[in-house]
């Protein structure tokens, strides 16, 4: 009987410590996303300040390791992930990961404030839209089977399943790396989140090993004579680097309210697919479930495009290089070729024409 009463305890007790556990996790989350909300403010001030005195990050310009306020963007983003990465310790993805969503309203509310950048009404539907699919698959999302080792980990990730992923999304990179950023970086936001979320998903693959591997080695079951665990570093270490940079590149030429819930948006979902793909946790889902993610994934695209509609409210970054042509001196190049009517116009001199033209159409 004493046996029986002692095995009823066990789940009670069981269950307690879980709901510890949740809740260390959602206040390491909440308090992640204030850092990393605020993180975005610092570094676009800093990298401003860097752009009036120097190339801009968004033209491969590295000034903005000069300025303070970067580096004081940069601690607390260090801040807020080391909190983020210590709450999925505590507590399970599908918790955590919609906390995320908080970072977009600290970002978008202090830009407001600090650095006037308004958001316009149907960036907020666009920013609703996005914040909402994502929490959908999120919270429809499969639960994570947590393995007990490194070496589990490393055998998930040379399943072919991971493997495609992991070479489809290098190509991708690489392809919007060296064609697409040179080319259309600076006018569509897209080209650098879409590196910054790619790479991103497989950083967070390569952060899970590690924090299972410091886990175990704190609990006595020491796993840095693997060498697998220095593979996965490596690669985090690897991907953090190009995250950071281009992300540098998008704050610098897009809106802050803008960049941040596309870069949400993007990050929760291939972080999701990757995770479901390597982990193997799409089998034995419900018909509902998967109803559910589809119709996330729809919400977070219909988001993203109205987000990215309002983009062209925004002064280009070039803007300051060149003044719009007035319809006179659009006039006076179209007829430059009958000068001889146009000269008691006062105006524009022929060379004049002829200097604009240049500038501007060749």
């Amino acid at each position: 009987m004493e046996a029986l009463q002692f095995a009823g305890e066990m789940p009670v007790i069981h269950r307690s410590l879980l709901l510890d556990d949740n809740l260390k996790g959602v206040v390491l989350a909440v308090v992640s996303s204030a850092f990393i909300g605020a993180s975005f403010i610092f570094k676009k001030k800093g990298l401003k300040r860097a752009g009036s005195s120097g190339a801009r990050a968004g033209v491969g310009g590295y000034s903005y390791l000069l300025q303070p306020l970067w580096w004081i963007g940069m601690i607390t983003m260090i801040i807020g992930e080391v909190a983020n990465f210590i709450a999925y310790i505590f507590a399970p993805a599908v918790l955590v990961t919609p906390l995320g969503a908080l970072s977009i309203i600290v970002s978008a509310v202090l830009a407001h404030f600090i650095l006037r950048e308004r958001l316009q009404k149907m960036g907020v539907m666009g920013c609703i839209l996005c914040i909402v699919g994502s929490t959908v698959i999120v919270l429809h999302a499969p639960a994570e089977r947590t393995p007990s080792s490194v070496e589990q980990i490393w055998y998930l990730a040379v399943q072919p399943a991971f493997l495609l992923y992991t070479v489809a999304a290098i190509a991708v990179s690489l392809v919007l790396m060296m064609h697409c950023s040179p080319r259309c970086g600076q006018t569509n936001i897209m080209v650098y989140l879409s590196i910054c979320s790619i790479i991103g998903s497989l950083t967070v693959m390569s952060i899970k090993a590690i924090g299972i591997a410091i886990k175990l080695t704190l609990e006595g079951i020491n796993q840095a004579g693997y060498f697998q665990t220095w593979v996965f570093a490596m690669v985090a270490v690897s991907c953090i680097i190009i995250q950071l940079n281009y992300l540098n590149k998008a704050l610098d030429t897009f809106n802050t309210a803008i960049v941040s819930p596309i870069y949400y948006a993007m990050f929760t979902t291939l972080t999701i697919l990757a995770s479901a793909i390597m982990f193997k946790d799409w089998s034995g889902q419900s018909a509902s479930n998967i109803a559910s993610e589809i119709c996330g994934f729809v919400t977070v695209i219909s988001g993203t495009t109205v987000l990215h509609s309002t983009r062209g409210q925004d002064q280009p970054p070039n803007a300051d290089l060149y003044t719009p042509l007035s319809s006179k001196i659009f006039w006076h190049t179209q007829g430059n070729s009958e000068l001889g009517k146009h000269k008691g116009d006062d105006l524009l001199s022929g060379d004049f024409v002829a200097v604009v033209r240049q500038d501007h159409f060749i």
